[in-house]
């Protein structure tokens, strides 16, 4: 069975992120998370990091269709 929170550093790795980009995902608010405990540790739902992809999917995909590949100005591959 899968945590219901992970810590930040686990959403770095599943995004395949950094730290410092997680971070500024979730003090953005794009990506939704609580503090838990004394030291205010952050903590990102299973959920909420499963919604923030499906979103991602969906402004990918409308991009892709605003945005067809080949048109001048288009970004080059970088992976």
């Amino acid at each position: 069975m899968s945590p219901r929170f992970l810590t930040l550093a686990d959403v770095a790795e599943t995004l395949n992120i950094s730290a410092a980009q997680t971070y500024a995902l979730v003090r953005s608010g794009e990506l939704r998370a609580i503090k838990v405990g004394g030291r205010g540790q952050w903590r990102v739902e299973a959920a909420e990091l499963e919604k923030y992809i499906s979103a991602a999917y969906e402004q990918t995909a409308e991009f892709v269709s605003t945005h067809p590949f080949g048109r001048d100005g288009d970004e080059t591959p970088t992976d």
